[in-house]
């Protein structure tokens, strides 16, 4: 890493929200660099390839400075963005920001050359057959759209952390920050206008926005099922806010 960095002073291991087996800031004489990294032989190492294939790519991102594979190991060298996480309830002056990201997003194809299975493909089963085109598309979407995983900063609001990014129309991201809007203490109604600040999300067929409400609302009630961490039970009831909203079931 050195040979990139030059000499490094100390590390600063990553606070909540991370899952690499390795995220530091790396402090050296003229900067700090953000790394993630884990073991080549870890069965997971590819999506930190990917991660960074996708990141190249992707807006209002942090920049790829390097990427090294040494000792066993695989490790990405990532701009550090100096920031907050952004404050996403009503009110806030963060909001107009927000949209102004999804907006930069909701522009961005999807990188050629670069696998991941489509949103429609991942929820298969999640919706009916003949719903499918709704969630078709060839857009780059984040998927995991939390304040956890953006920084607001002198110039906007940065998005990191594009390891489940996968295709999927170019309305989804605001779509997915519409339960994130309801968790952050929105009405479904409320976080729908701020939603459709993105000219994206407001040109979206209302069919289809339902089908994703539906489907997302399945996926997180299956994760809660499945594996219910303590942050899961708010994310399910927001989701199935905004379902209940729409009409698509019951409060």
């Amino acid at each position: 890493m050195e040979k990139h960095t030059g000499p490094v002073d100390h590390a600063e291991t990553a606070g909540h929200g991370v899952m690499s087996h390795l995220a530091c800031a790396l402090h050296t004489a003229s900067e700090r660099v953000f790394v993630k990294g884990t073991r080549l032989d870890d069965e997971a190492a590819w999506m930190y390839d990917y991660e960074a294939r996708v990141t190249r790519c992707a807006p209002r991102a942090p920049r790829v400075l390097w990427q090294v594979e040494a000792g066993g190991w695989l490790l990405v060298g990532y701009e550090f963005i100096d920031g907050r996480h952004p404050n996403l309830s009503p009110g806030s002056a963060d909001l107009p920001r927000l949209v102004d990201t999804l907006t930069a997003m909701s522009a961005a194809p999807w990188p050629e050359g670069v696998r991941k299975k489509p949103l429609h493909v991942r929820w298969g089963g999640l919706f009916p057959v003949d719903r499918t085109p709704d969630l078709e598309g060839g857009s780059l979407v984040h998927t995991d759209v939390s304040a956890l995983n953006m920084l607001a900063t002198v110039d906007g609001v940065r998005l990191f952390d594009w390891a489940l990014a996968c295709p999927g129309p170019d309305w989804a991201d605001s779509a997915f920050a519409v339960v994130r809007l309801v968790h952050a203490g929105h009405s479904p109604e409320d976080a729908e206008q701020v939603a459709c600040g993105v000219p994206a999300f407001l040109a979206a067929a209302p069919a289809a926005v339902d089908t994703f409400a539906h489907a997302l609302h399945a996926v997180w009630a299956s994760r809660e099922r499945a594996d219910p961490l303590p942050h899961r039970a708010a994310l399910t009831a927001a989701a199935r806010s905004w379902a209940a909203h729409r009409g698509l079931i019951r409060a």
